[in-house]
């Protein structure tokens, strides 16, 4: 028993090493780039076959091909992937690491497809062994190589170069060092690491261009439990799960719990990958718990890079979130040619449809990323493993195994099927909750990893399973028509998803996350409900794929084939219609006619640039979306003012009523509407759509000279909130609010009650904690002490879109509007979200009005207006939600003079009529002409 538990412990720490080697090539690879390399496996079975090709194919002796394979040809690949890829990626999308987690992925299907397309797809079994058989070499080699790594990052010039542009790449790049020599250095050691995981493990693994790349895929693990930046701890998770692995394959329990021991024995780094996404928090390029974020910014994740969706793409023509240019549709007349093109196999092929009849099957099941990637704007790497479960679940209850209930036809099996599978998009939609971008995709690829290996390969699951059709569909050609018939049902349900009420949701959700809760989106069950109908809708199309392949084939639903389905639909297109009809087609097409791999080969050289290239879709000639039409019911009459439905609304003489409020008594002494024209610094010229105009401001916004006030100075912290103009006390209130980041302090027991009819101004140096404030008022940071009250009721844990739907209305430093919707679309969002709900058209109209968007330009996509439009387009989007507080963050940030001016009137008129305006400004002339109350903030803590 100790000989066998030696043993064990020694293969275990062979198995360990070389996932130790992975993980210290993850780690260097993140930190010195930002990028969560999923190729990381690819590269590692490519240098493997580069390796058996000298020694077996062409006769080099084992020590010069070894060298050439680790020395040469694995850096070249680190440093081509630098500069062909993801050098462009970062020049063209910044530190947004989901673009890069998208060129990883194309980059990993690309290198499989090669292989396939260079050496075929059989497995080989005689690859050179290069450290020979001694159990402690490998484990050695890993803590040998960890140890030089930490050896040269601490004590070397190069590792001090490496560590600053960890903690900051552009401060770095001003002090002289070159952040792209590093990232490069990082790409080439990262390789290197990878070709040496490869050629170790390919002796004692299956060599083919799918298995070595999942198996060292699953290796990621280790380097997401140290998160992304601990050497010793990399090392030492893979060395316990692989220990742990090799004594588990002792135990052989008897009856239902032995196939599970075994599959866990086997596969005990996907687990391990599972639990890692799920448990580890996310991590940024810096170390930060926010991806992105370092502990400076003082900021939640996902405020960064405000304007770009979850998925990190925003309206810039590619990735999941675009349709190639904002507003456009696909013409009407290409789905008349598509439908030709579909029916064209029931008039030109034979009998025999048997390549045909995947077609329409694998186009429903990537419809699936349509509503998850495309509409929602979620990364999912596991929609492969729900449409396996489709066909499994079809399987067994056409044939009466599933326990608990009889056998059904077939069409009743696959219905059930799918109600069966939908509910299961929450074990990925739970999750997605709280994370996105590539914290997501790992917990989306460890759900399908773990699917596979533990349910669709097993044998107890599969074996003697047989695959019927329904009855009169039998001949490929009906069932052909039956498949063109569930497609177009699938289409036109999807299709009803992106119009109306829950189309424009989604839409914002996946454009601006942040700004999309600020607007009262229930993100949560927004995401929720797209996890669930894609599940939905993948197993709808593998119960089809398993009927029309007339067999249940596990490996028709491996996590490789899910990269390659997620890679097709972001190079095709996420949110058109047309990206799954074409992708299916491409795929059984290409696959069909030509070497296997080929498929994935093209699709990953097209996904690796998809930084460069725009969606295939976005190429086709596209009309614009028509205006929104309005119910007879909700719409205003053509000549109607912009007063607020209610009894008596009444609006102080030379200002405008504001949407769903009536006004407050004049005040007295306080600071009018009007301002100096030459009061602030110029800001350059206005846009021109910006100007007075169909598209600019109403001439009534123009400045008016009056006398200025002086500037703000430092007094006395100030006494208890005093009530505001309509005599009522501050509804909410910030209560010794205490926020730390990583460490650092945020916010230091703030205590703050913006009146009800007055202008409070937060001022204070950058970094002084104001905009954590308004995350924490407005629910998207929770404080680690201290509460927020509304009208004394304690809404600390309230979520953003609670709040805002409880009259907290916000605004970003960076405008947070929805680029892929109207001008009016925008507006009316917040309206149908917001606080009071009935005629959301009438609030939209009348918040369009009052800031001059009710022109043309209320039908443009927001994509690519200017700053002064979308600030106006923010602030109509809160308006119309008809809040009681507004909280401004830097609202006049990018505007002119012009532009300020007509923004403080709105401001001062919006608090005439009885809203408590909270503002974070920096433009003290600004300040002095609108604020009846000041605060500064420094360090976290009001000091006057």
């Amino acid at each position: 028993m100790k000989t066998l538990t030696y043993e064990l412990l020694l293969a275990g720490l062979a198995v360990g090493g070389a996932a130790a080697l992975s993980g210290v090539g993850l780690v260097v690879t993140h930190r010195a780039t930002g990028v969560l390399n999923l190729a990381h496996g690819a590269v590692a079975m490519v240098c493997a076959y580069v390796l058996r090709q000298l020694t077996v194919e062409w006769g080099w002796p084992l020590g010069p091909a070894a060298c050439l394979t680790l020395l040469v040809v694995a850096p070249g690949i680190g440093l081509l992937l630098d500069r062909a890829v993801f050098r462009p990626v970062a020049s063209g999308g910044g530190d947004d690491p989901a673009r890069a987690l998208v060129a990883s992925i194309g980059v990993f299907v690309l290198l499989v497809g090669g292989a396939a397309l260079v050496w075929g797809g059989g497995a080989r079994a005689d690859v050179p062994v290069l450290l020979g058989d001694a159990p402690w070499t490998w484990p050695a080699v890993a803590v040998a190589v960890a140890l030089a790594v930490g050896a040269a990052t601490r004590w070397t010039g190069p590792g001090r170069e490496l560590r600053a542009v960890v903690d900051d790449r552009e401060l770095a790049s001003l002090g002289g060092i070159a952040a792209d020599r590093v990232a490069a250095a990082g790409w080439a050691f990262g390789s290197f690491t990878a070709g040496l995981t490869g050629v170790l493990l390919a002796p004692y693994v299956r060599l083919d261009p799918y298995g070595l790349p999942l198996l060292v895929l699953e290796v990621v693990a280790v380097a997401v439990a140290a998160r992304m930046r601990s050497l010793p701890v990399a090392v030492a998770v893979a060395l316990a799960v692989g220990v742990a692995q090799a004594q588990l394959t002792r135990l052989h329990p008897e009856g239902w719990a032995g196939p599970l021991v075994g599959a866990v024995a086997a596969n005990l780094f996907a687990v391990a990958l599972l639990v890692a996404a799920l448990v580890v928090p996310a991590v940024g390029p810096d170390g930060s718990d926010a991806p992105g974020r370092g502990p400076r910014d003082h900021g939640p994740a996902g405020y960064a890079g405000a304007g770009r969706g979850p998925t990190g793409y925003g309206p810039r023509g590619y990735g999941p979130g675009a349709r190639g240019a904002a507003g456009t549709r696909v013409p009407p007349a290409v789905w008349p040619a598509v439908a030709v093109l579909f029916l064209l196999p029931l008039g030109l092929a034979g009998p025999d449809l048997r390549t045909a009849v995947q077609v329409p099957a694998l186009a429903v099941a990537l419809l699936s990323l349509v509503v998850v990637t495309g509409r929602a704007g979620q990364i999912s790497l596991g929609q492969a493993a729900y449409a396996g479960l489709g066909a499994l679940f079809t399987a067994w209850l056409a044939a009466g195994r599933l326990p608990g209930l009889p056998r059904l036809p077939e069409p009743a099996a696959l219905a059930v099927a799918v109600l069966l599978v939908a509910p299961l998009g929450l074990l990925v939609g739970r999750p997605a909750i709280r994370r996105r971008g590539p914290a997501l995709a790992l917990v989306t690829l460890a759900v399908g990893v773990v699917v596979s290996r533990f349910v669709l390969a097993q044998p107890y699951a599969t074996a003697g399973l047989v695959v019927e059709r329904p009855a009169g569909f039998l001949t490929d050609r009906r069932f052909y028509v039956l498949e063109l018939l569930v497609l177009a049902g699938a289409l036109a349900a999807v299709g009803a998803l992106r119009r109306g009420r829950t189309g424009r949701a989604l839409a914002a959700l996946r454009d601006h996350e942040p700004g999309a809760a600020a607007a009262g989106v229930p993100v949560p069950g927004l995401k929720l409900l797209a996890f669930v109908a894609g599940a939905a809708l993948a197993a709808l199309g593998g119960g089809l794929l398993g009927m029309g392949a007339r067999a249940f084939d596990a490996a028709a639903f491996d996590p490789v084939r899910a990269l390659l389905w997620f890679a097709v639909v972001v190079v095709l297109g996420a949110d058109s219609l047309l990206a799954p009809l074409v992708g299916a087609a491409l795929l059984v097409g290409l696959d069909a006619g030509a070497r296997g791999g080929a498929a994935a080969a093209l699709v990953g050289l097209l996904a690796a640039f998809a930084g460069r290239v725009p969606p295939l879709t976005s190429l086709l000639p596209a009309r614009t979306r028509r205006p929104t039409r309005a119910r007879a019911a909700d719409r205003p009459p053509p000549d109607a003012p912009a007063p607020a439905p209610g009894p008596g609304p009444t609006a102080t003489p030379g200002r405008e009523a504001i949407p769903g409020r009536e006004a407050a008594p004049a005040r007295a002494g306080g600071p009018g509407p009007q301002h100096d024209s030459a009061r602030a610094p110029k800001r350059g010229p206005a846009p021109p759509d910006a100007r007075a105009g169909a598209d600019g401001p109403p001439p009534a916004h123009r400045p008016t000279p009056v006398r200025r006030r002086a500037p703000w100075r430092r007094t006395p912290p100030p006494g208890p909130p005093v009530a505001g103009a309509s005599g009522t006390a501050p509804r909410l209130r910030a209560h010794g609010l205490t926020v730390r980041y990583a460490g650092a302090t945020a916010l230091d027991g703030v205590d703050l009650a913006p009146g009800p009819g007055r202008v409070t101004a937060l001022v204070g140096p950058n970094g002084a904690g104001k905009s954590t404030l308004f995350h924490c008022l407005a629910g998207a940071v929770r404080p680690a002490a201290g509460r927020v009250t509304l009208d004394g009721t304690d809404i600390t844990r309230r979520p953003a879109h609670a709040r805002a739907r409880l009259g907290i209305a916000r605004t970003f430093q960076e405008p947070a509007v929805f680029p892929t919707l109207t001008v009016e679309e925008n507006v009316l969002l917040g309206a149908e979200q917001g606080r009071v709900r009935d005629a959301p058209r009438t609030a939209a109209e009348q918040a369009l009005r009052l800031l001059g968007l009710d022109g043309p330009v209320r039908h443009r996509p927001a994509a690519g207006l200017p700053t002064g439009t979308l600030r106006r387009i923010e602030l109509g989007r809160a308006l119309a939600g008809r809040p009681h507080t507004l909280l401004l963050d830097e609202p006049t940030a990018g505007l002119d003079d012009a532009e300020t001016a007509a923004l403080a009137r709105v401001l001062a008129a919006l608090a005439a009529d009885g809203t408590a305006v909270l503002v974070v400004a920096h433009d003290p002339d600004l300040v002095a002409g609108i604020a009846h109350t000041v605060h500064v903030l420094e360090a976290g803590r009001i000091v006057a």
